[in-house]
């Protein structure tokens, strides 16, 4: 990658793309832009995630990261812009029931878990509202999948009785869990808002290796998850859980390129976020 067009987005990256097959884009967004009162958080966005990515979002805070995670999850709408989910266009927030083909997950920095349900109940809830399925059925698969995240009897617990790490990992859980008695099984795009925060070195790298865990590679892979997306600030989580990068600053993306491009990009905002320097274009 020629890192002296790279102060933007590089215009050969872009050519190259479109000669590409489009067939795998699963999610794109094109110039999209979003705003809460008067400030302007995202001025532009375009990107796609195709089949079979790991990707992660980074910058410094407030550059519109989580935003632009929770627009393609359809919880936000653009202000201008389009979001299309495998090649058509999103119109709606939650749900738009012309989109079908692909299953959009969000894994929230908090974990969101229902503080009054057990781990049982937070992790199946979707099954219990919305499955066929019957509820001991539905208990055995929960236990499998909290068995993939590295969890044993915790199932009647409550998320008070859990450590931080615990939580995201029974938040992954929840995420990847499906109805496995359907004959027909929809791709699912997983979106992590910062997986990792306020863990632990070894706790965030147990949830680094799960997330890599449950990206699909076969027919064994619990979760059938064929791509993902992370917004994270953490370095080992840059090296350790994703292959490629998009680098938001002031609501634009400034640079792309591989995981193994970022520590050695002469990109001066991209080098300076990498060496954690105050010197440099990021201001605080």
């Amino acid at each position: 990658m020629d890192e002296n067009s790279n102060s933007h987005m590089p215009k050969n990256l872009g050519a190259a793309r479109e000669a590409k097959d489009e067939s795998d884009v699963l999610i794109e967004c094109r110039n999209v832009r979003k705003s809460f009162g008067e400030k302007q958080i995202l001025k532009g966005v375009s990107f796609k995630i195709r089949h079979g990515e790991a990707v992660g979002i980074i910058g410094p805070s407030g550059t519109g990261k989580s935003t632009i995670l929770k627009i393609m999850a359809g919880l936000l709408a653009p202000d201008e812009g389009e979001v299309l989910i495998c090649g058509r266009e999103r119109h709606g927030l939650v749900d738009d029931e012309e989109i079908s083909g692909l299953r959009i997950g969000l894994v929230f920095q908090s974990a969101a878990l229902f503080d009054s349900l057990t781990v049982r109940e937070n992790v199946g809830f979707l099954l219990y509202e919305n499955s066929k399925m019957a509820k001991d059925q539905i208990a055995k698969l929960v236990t499998e999948t909290l068995a993939a995240v590295g969890l044993k009897d915790v199932e009647d617990r409550l998320p008070s009785e859990l450590s931080g790490g615990m939580k995201k990992r029974v938040a992954l859980a929840r995420s990847i869990i499906f109805d496995n008695t359907k004959e027909a099984i929809e791709p699912e795009v997983l979106l992590y808002d910062e997986p990792t925060a306020g863990l632990d070195p070894i706790a965030s790298t147990v949830v680094e290796d799960l997330i890599r865990s449950v990206y699909i590679k076969g027919d064994d892979s619990p979760g059938n998850i064929t791509s993902y997306v992370v917004v994270t600030h953490q370095h080992s989580t840059i090296r350790r859980a994703v292959d490629r990068l998009l680098f938001l600053h002031e609501g634009k993306i400034v640079w792309e390129g591989m995981t193994h491009e970022f520590a050695t990009s002469t990109n001066p905002i991209v080098r300076q976020f990498a060496s954690g320097s105050l010197d440099g274009p990021i201001r605080y």
